[in-house]
């Protein structure tokens, strides 16, 4: 073994029913190196790095640590953590009912004689070397998504690993925080730590990792230094084809036409959420998008609209109707469909089959009263797997195993099997890989194309450009101001979302 590599696997196979998650791939990692693992959801990534950790048994191929001899069999996480791999994963794994302090070090030593005050004492000592805005002593769940994540870094970092994984560690983190991590991840490089990093951003990648290696479909593409794969190419890879469809993406989006048919409108509508009364309206067809940075009340205003917050004011017409809507319900019965920003959380019923959580809206509306025959959901299932590709051992498979992306295409087909004149979409793509985000912004043209309304939300600029005829920028939560034709550019909506006075032109 190489002096600089500090792990080596070599033909790892790994198969669930029905699907190959791993077919005799390959992956080096370097002392001192930050690699880029990426892929598609479903390419096999997250798949690779239970392995590395324990949390898989492989199937096949072997795993070389630097300072063994032989090839070293990793049962289990505490294996893993034994060898000096630590990980974080892209969901928190911590308990929200423990300090901070014992979150870092739970699992380390026997709990029953734990130092408390000096656990609390190196805990702080690492909070305050990595800029974390948490004490030692306050209960984890009172911090935020952000810092919760941040602790979690810490946990790993401070187990003296030799390979640190990062699996979307900045899904939750804003800019600042980001920084943050990327100071730590360059710290840690220095001192010839190798670091594994998954993200779906990819000019982060591009700022911090000096190595990617791409997986598609469970099978090993290739090992790229960064100067030799541009991001064209690195998405060429990912997706197995040219990139002839996403640079034709925008010239598939309509003009903005002005005011034509209305099919929802409210005038003064606020929340228990804070979100200070406000007027939209949308247009048949139209695709539309509320933009602004974290905070700025984007969410909240939609989740006004759909009702799953509690409503607290203002008017609503559908169609040109007075109706009243106060609960989910009432909007779903006016033909509005809600995809959730918090996929986990709001969309999914871990649990429950691909099946049974697409048919779910379609349930909620002809009520429980009358349930759909088994033959019906699984025409309906089947139907919906295959219209918009969703990758799945079977319609009975627990959605909580599908990749995230697939996940969002579920949630996507529980609305599309309503057939919905208006269909709210916040943050469809986060945490989604390249090729199923073209999926969904494609189809989100094509519904537009077909008459349904979309109001869709996403934290990247570029992306709401790509699709939206129509911006809505919020601040503070409120409106600040409506975008379109040439003033939808990247600049005029920063200036816009700064407080600065857009030009035209």
């Amino acid at each position: 073994m190489e002096d600089k590599i500090v792990l080596s696997a070599h033909g790892i196979n790994k198969e669930f029913p029905g699907v190959k998650a791993l077919q005799n791939v390959d992956f080096t990692l370097r002392k001192g190196e930050i690699h880029a693992l990426m892929g598609e959801n479903g390419a096999g990534k997250s798949t690779l790095v239970k392995v590395l950790t324990g949390v898989y048994e492989k199937d096949a191929g072997e795993i070389r640590i630097a300072g063994f001899d032989n090839p070293v069999s990793i049962r289990s996480p505490q294996d893993a953590q034994n060898l000096g791999i630590s990980t974080v994963y892209q969901e928190i794994t911590l308990c929200p009912n423990l300090t901070v302090a014992e979150n870092m070090y739970i699992g380390r030593g026997n709990y029953k004689f734990v130092n408390r005050r000096a656990q609390e004492k190196s805990a702080t000592l690492l909070l305050e070397k990595l800029n974390i805005p948490a004490k030692a002593g306050q209960q984890l769940g009172t911090c935020s998504l952000a810092v919760q994540q941040m602790v979690a870094i810490a946990r790993a970092v401070d187990m003296d690993c030799k390979v640190l994984i990062l699996d979307e560690p900045t899904s939750s983190l804003d800019e600042h925080e980001v920084e943050l991590l990327f100071s730590l991840m360059r710290d840690l490089k220095e001192r010839g730590v190798g670091i594994i990093f998954i993200t779906h951003f990819l000019e982060q990648v591009y700022e911090v990792c000096d190595k990617i290696t791409v997986l598609r479909n469970g099978e090993l593409v290739g090992e790229y230094t960064i100067a030799d794969l541009p991001r064209v190419k690195l998405i060429s890879a990912m997706l197995g084809k040219d990139m002839e469809d996403m640079t034709n993406l925008k010239n598939q989006k309509r003009p903005y036409t002005g005011a034509s048919e209305v099919v929802y409108e409210a005038k003064g509508l606020s929340s228990s959420e804070g979100v200070r009364p406000f007027d939209f309206a949308i247009n048949k067809g139209e695709v539309n998008g509320f933009t602004g940075l974290l905070g700025s009340g984007r969410s909240e205003s939609v989740r006004a609209i759909f009702a799953a917050d509690r409503v607290t004011g203002g008017k609503v017409k559908v169609n040109g109707r007075d109706v009243k809507i106060t609960k989910p319900k009432d909007a779903m019965q006016n033909g509005i469909g809600y995809l959730p920003e918090d996929r986990k959380g709001d969309g999914i019923i871990q649990d429950l089959s691909v099946r049974e959580n697409l048919i779910l809206a379609l349930q909620v509306l002809n009520g429980f009263t009358k349930p759909l025959s088994r033959a019906e959901q699984e025409k309906l299932a089947d139907e919906f797997i295959e219209k918009l590709q969703i990758k799945t051992a079977s319609k009975e498979t627990p959605i909580k195993s599908l990749s995230g992306g697939n996940q969002q295409k579920v949630i996507l087909a529980r609305w599309l099997l309503t057939h919905p004149q208006y269909l709210i979409l916040d943050e469809p793509t986060r945490g989604i890989d390249v090729g199923t985000k073209l999926e969904i912004q494609k189809q989100v043209l094509k519904l537009a194309e077909d008459g349904v309304s979309v109001t869709f939300i996403s934290s990247e600029i570029e992306e709401m450009l790509s699709v939206c005829q129509r911006l809505i920028v919020m601040r503070d939560r409120k409106i600040v101001g409506e975008l379109k034709d040439a003033m939808l550019r990247q600049n005029v909506i920063m200036q816009t979302i700064a407080g600065g006075k857009a030009q035209n032109g």
